[in-house]
């Protein structure tokens, strides 16, 4: 069964730090981009960041600088840094997977195989 699966998400105060994974069942993380998702009550999903097969990484403008992508491909894993986090970061995250990241600030995207993981809450706040 294809299935994605988000850890690491926990409460932290303004100004912490949470590192997000992502790791797959059933297929080769490796071979897709790895998109990473937030949606907060009542709002729209947004894309904040998107790590290519070849390491290319791309920010929302909200987090850039204080978000890092990256990727183990012995583990086959993905893995979102969040440093300087603020209250609006608040929301539930969740990664998905597609050929490239093109379209992953679209609220169009759909993930490859059409699935998403059941998330992983960040919540900031003092």
């Amino acid at each position: 069964q294809v299935q994605l699966v988000e850890s690491g998400g926990g409460w932290v105060q303004p100004g912490g730090s949470l590192r997000l994974s992502c790791a797959a069942s059933g297929f080769t993380l490796s071979y897709y981009a790895v998109g990473w998702f937030r949606q907060a009550p009542g709002k729209e999903r947004e894309g904040v960041s998107c790590i290519g097969t070849h390491g290319q990484a791309n920010y929302a403008e909200s987090v850039k600088g204080r978000f890092t992508a990256s990727r183990d491909i012995r583990q086959d894993t993905a893995a979102l840094q969040m440093d300087s986090l603020k209250p609006e970061d608040t929301a539930i995250y969740y990664c998905g997977v597609a050929w490239d990241c093109t379209s992953y600030r679209e609220a169009t995207f759909q993930p490859a195989f059409g699935s998403w993981g059941q998330g992983t809450q960040v919540t900031v706040s003092s």
